[in-house]
């Protein structure tokens, strides 16, 4: 949103093309993912992250044979390299993948003068200092729709490499290579209609894969301090709303901007999954924190946060 008398920093010559041209999101890169790191490293001490054996069809590891467990499962050729019996352990798939998206949609460009960071670069942020602490633990990851998922240390840079070839802009993206096991961590302003991200959720839950949502705002979407004559646009559709009196409109504003977060809550509650609430004026390392224990299984629900 933008006013006449204070233009908030939504300047659409900054907006890529990019993901086309990839021009901006490409040149702010280089620097969020050394702030990415940075933040992903201040949490990441002491995380051993979640492989562990069970169902899968990836090798992890051999174990001895324990008494009383089916012969089947003995690993013949390792056992005959000395006097012991070996099972072949597989990786628990739920461990296998996380699937990561940033929205890059118009509306994340937003940035007010109440924060330093625009939605989307703080959203990038987030994503790729995810992706920093998963390579770490050794997990595969992906890019939605983009790319195939894979375990590498440099995941952070192959993810910022990936997004600069983009064709456009998405803010959902597409969940066709999410399977069972799987983790989805999704992070944008969820300020889409409700029936597109509902569908999008129940599409990726029927897989039985586990999502994770972190909303970011900036703080001006939450307080709406604007007085007078006002004039608000949308980066996506170009449509212009002039208010008389903007004050007047605040609690209104208030109001449907907390049901609309309310029913997105609601949904990732009904789906099993986790949310948090994150905005662009606090430490990027909030809703790291949360998504560190959620990943890590420690949380069923991650409560609201950020506020």
């Amino acid at each position: 949103m933008a006013s006449l008398g204070e233009r908030a920093n939504i300047d659409q010559t900054t907006w890529p093309n990019v993901i086309g041209e990839a021009r901006s999101v490409a040149d702010a890169l280089p620097d969020l993912l050394v702030e990415a790191s940075h933040v992903a490293s201040s949490i990441i001490a002491g995380w051993h992250g979640r492989r562990r054996a069970g169902p899968g069809e990836s090798f992890w590891q051999f174990r001895p044979f324990n008494m009383g467990e089916p012969a089947k499962r003995i690993d013949w050729r390792r056992s005959a390299r000395d006097d012991h019996l070996y099972v072949r352990e597989r990786e628990w798939e739920a461990a296998h993948t996380v699937w990561l998206w940033a929205d890059l949609s118009s509306s994340m460009v937003f940035r007010s003068r109440l924060s330093e960071a625009s939605k989307r670069d703080r959203s990038l942020v987030l994503m790729l200092a995810v992706a920093d602490m998963l390579a770490e633990t050794g997990e595969r990851i992906g890019l939605t729709g983009v790319t195939r998922p894979f375990s590498d240390r440099r995941a952070a840079e192959r993810l910022a490499d990936a997004l600069t070839h983009l064709s456009k802009p998405v803010a959902l993206p597409d969940p066709t290579d999410v399977k069972r096991f799987a983790d989805v961590v999704l992070i944008s302003d969820f300020l889409d209609p409700l029936e597109e991200i509902s569908a999008w959720i129940a599409q990726v839950a029927g897989t039985g894969a586990r999502g994770h949502l972190v909303q970011v705002l900036d703080p001006i979407e939450e307080t709406f301090p604007f007085d007078g004559r006002i004039e608000f646009s949308d980066p996506e559709q170009g449509i212009r709303l002039t208010a008389g009196r903007a004050e007047t409109w605040r609690a209104e504003y208030q109001n449907r901007l907390e049901a609309h977060r309310a029913e997105i809550r609601d949904m990732a509650r009904r789906a099993g999954w986790t949310y948090v609430l994150h905005h662009t004026d606090h430490s990027a390392a909030e809703p790291l924190l949360v998504l560190h224990s959620a990943l890590s299984g420690n949380l069923d629900v991650i409560p609201k946060g950020g506020a």
